[in-house]
């Protein structure tokens, strides 16, 4: 048997330091250190972990045991910035789990077998479009547009022209969403970067995006609620150069001989995420652009079931959280390690959120179609009738008219407007003039009963 060599000597000044006094007396407490994580398992940066450490140990001491742990793990991603510098990752357990999730529930094939469960495909399709419009007035009120959900909701459901800049900026979130789509089979490219933002922010305020042109100056900041200057983003000088090195590794198959190690398509989705807003190739809009081409990856790769699965509400939410994710990866060495744990965190809850709405569709279509046919309803409702009543009942949606039930279930508006007033002479529906449109709304829980009720007592009667 080959034993191994006999190692001599010292040569990592930390080990050295921890062998003298007064570290030798901690030593125990210090190896305890050792580790990427803490002990319930999180990735926390520094300014986090120092208050952790215990009374006596150096700060300095300690931060190098924990970064010397991390280091052994890293894998490298892509070169970024001028000067170039590797930004790295570590995959850590809560980040797998999240790696678990999508694998199990957004692929093409999982959203097919959803679609397929559902008896009522368009109740599904109704609530899943929900999810989609959430996700682009998010986004944009992420960036400050300042238009109420409702209000941009009832714009995107009934196809209104947008009336302010805000509007606006939801309504080019919308189109560059659906661009992203359109375009999840074209390799990346500098110019498809820039149409991306062409198509999301033209007709906002030209003068101030520069639609579809990237920055050619150093004059761009990333500030903070208080006008603090938090990142500076690289020249402007060697910018396309930069956003071509990004577009090779974009486009560099998965499982490529170049690529040491394999990133699963979300981590290297979220990179390219974090790469444009550290890049900052755009005068403004660059957090849009950012978070439409992550779900043009993951449409790219087969996770069709994002199109439905809105993360923006969630960042909108903790955006102290999100804007710290990016600083803490860029103050330490670009470790993306910290923007790929929050995003993951994020997405896992989104993706919960999207299979909790199936599972609910689920099992209320599997109530729904046990209450129509023992109360004799089911004969006189039509498939849409029955999207429109589960839809309803569920309270996603409220209030019907025939120009968005026309979009989200996909008729004529008169076939549309035919499944409204059917629901109306059943007296499941209600409907009331709001300026020239009908509108059309749920008649109350008790009034639907009572009605159920007394139509069954007659098919009784005349049997």
């Amino acid at each position: 048997m080959k034993k191994p060599p006999v190692l001599k000597g010292r040569s990592d000044p930390v080990f050295d330091l921890l062998a003298r006094a007064p570290h030798k007396q901690h030593l125990g407490d210090y190896l305890a250190l050792l580790k990427p994580l803490d002990d319930r398992g999180r990735y926390l940066p520094f300014e986090d972990l120092r208050y952790r450490w215990a009374s006596g140990l150096d700060a300095r001491l300690c931060w190098a045991l924990v970064k010397r742990a991390r280091a052994a793990q890293y894998i490298n991603l892509l070169p970024l910035g001028e000067p170039p510098q590797w930004g790295k990752y570590l995959l850590t357990p809560s980040a797998r789990k999240t790696l678990s999730a999508v694998d199990l529930q957004t692929t093409s094939a999982s959203l097919e077998c959803m679609t397929g469960q559902i008896g009522e495909r368009s109740h599904f399709s109704y609530l899943l479009n929900d999810l989609i419009e959430d996700e682009v007035i998010a986004s944009s009120q992420l960036e400050g547009a300042a238009t109420t959900t409702r209000v941009a909701k009832d714009m995107l459901k009934y196809q209104r022209q947008p009336r302010t800049p805000d509007e606006r900026m939801v309504m080019g979130n919308y189109r560059m969403m659906n661009f992203a789509w359109e375009n999840r089979y074209q390799p990346l490219s500098v110019d498809l970067i820039a149409a991306m933002h062409r198509v999301g922010v033209e007709g906002i305020d030209d003068a101030q995006y520069s639609p579809g042109f990237f920055r050619t100056n150093d004059a761009v900041v990333v500030q903070d609620g208080e006008g603090n200057t938090v990142h500076t983003p690289p020249p402007a000088v060697g910018l396309v150069m930069r956003l071509q090195r990004l577009v090779r590794w974009i486009n560099q198959p998965l499982g490529s001989p170049q690529v040491r190690d394999y990133l699963h398509p979300l981590i290297k989705a979220i990179t390219l995420h974090f790469s444009l807003g550290y890049e900052h190739p755009f005068r403004d809009g660059n957090g849009r652009v950012a978070r439409a081409l992550f779900y043009w990856f993951m449409f790219k790769h087969e996770f069709s079931a994002f199109r439905y699965i809105a993360i923006s509400p969630l960042l909108r939410n903790a955006p102290v959280k999100y804007g710290r994710s990016y600083l803490h990866s860029e103050a330490d060495e670009l470790d993306l390690t910290y923007f790929i744990e929050f995003q993951c965190s994020v997405i896992q809850r989104a993706v919960s959120r999207f299979t909790d709405v199936y599972r609910k569709s689920l099992v209320y279509t599997e109530d729904f179609e046990r209450w129509l046919m023992a109360s004799g309803f089911f004969e006189r409702l039509t498939p849409r009738q029955r999207a429109l009543y589960q839809v309803a009942k569920s309270g996603v949606a409220k209030e019907f008219t025939a120009s968005n039930v026309r979009e989200h279930l996909g008729c004529s508006c008169s076939t549309a407007m035919s499944a409204l007033n059917g629901l109306v002479e059943l007296r499941v529906f209600e409907k009331r003039k709001m300026g020239s449109e009908w509108v059309f709304f749920l008649r109350s829980p008790a009034s639907v009963l009572k009605h159920g009720s007394e139509f069954s007592r007659s098919r009784a009667a005349s049997a």
